[in-house]
């Protein structure tokens, strides 16, 4: 039977990321830091994570590799750990009846709806990741959130059920590691990147997307995933692009 993962619950922190970096040297590896109030959480591209008190899962789990940890994880493989982690949210949604899809690189979308964001923070060192924080933020019990966010859902306004925070995030602090396991190896990222392609927001769909870099708007097609894991969109012209982060916006 698997080693109990190890949970520290706080009342209110400004955000688990952070709180993980301060604790970093005392904490067992791929031990979880949950806040019931997140006070100045953090997102991609430097956006704040907003969240009713006590409604919602965020949290991180603080992961080691190499010697006396887990098996090495080189850095060209490092968006595994995203492939990992929003597999695992999928997963879990699927559980408790929710068909969720992976918005590239790492958002969970419902539909053309967000309930789950994610700031994933790697430590490199040389060609390997020495650790990683994974920071998870998905909207269980919220259902009025503020105006300046366009499109969030939560799994109660899906499902109509209240969610306990606490055995959720058991399991889905399972899922994860399950998956984190399966990086150890080539088979498992292999495993890891196919069910990732097969779970993705869009692909072979047409829409319109907007080009960061040159300010284009245009029509594509997501085909899956490219050099250096980038996102790969063939154009209505049928040429292929291949887009770094910050570098696309999807247009809803």
């Amino acid at each position: 039977m698997a080693r109990e993962i190890p949970i520290i619950w706080l009342d209110s922190v400004d955000s688990t990321n952070t709180e993980v970096y301060r604790r970093a040297d005392r904490l067992d590896n791929m031990s979880v830091i949950a806040a019931r109030d997140q006070t100045a959480g953090r997102g991609q591209r430097g956006n704040s994570w907003l969240v009713d008190p006590g409604t919602n899962l965020t949290f991180s789990m603080y992961l080691r590799f190499g010697e006396g940890h887990l098996p090495p994880l080189q850095a060209e493989d490092q968006f595994a750990l995203g492939e990992a982690a929003t597999l695992a949210v999928a997963r879990l949604m699927e559980e408790e009846g929710i068909d969720a899809r992976i918005k590239w690189p790492n958002d969970i979308y419902v539909r053309n709806n967000k309930i789950c964001g994610m700031l994933i923070e790697n430590s490199l060192e040389g060609r390997y990741v020495r650790s990683s924080i994974v920071g998870i933020g998905v909207n269980c019990n919220q259902t009025d959130f503020p105006p300046q966010l366009a499109n969030p859902v939560s799994m109660k306004i899906l499902t109509g059920r209240h969610f306990e925070l606490e055995p959720l995030l058991c399991r889905l602090a399972e899922l994860l590691r399950e998956n984190v396991l399966k990086l150890s190896d080539v088979e498992g990222r292999r495993e890891l990147r196919e069910a990732f392609l097969s779970k993705m927001y869009r692909i072979g769909q047409l829409h319109d997307y907007t080009d960061l870099v040159t300010g284009e708007v245009f029509k594509g097609t997501i085909v899956g995933l490219g050099k250096d894991s980038r996102l790969k969109v063939r154009k209505e012209d049928g040429s292929y692009k291949e887009f770094a982060f910050k570098e696309i916006s999807y247009i809803l």
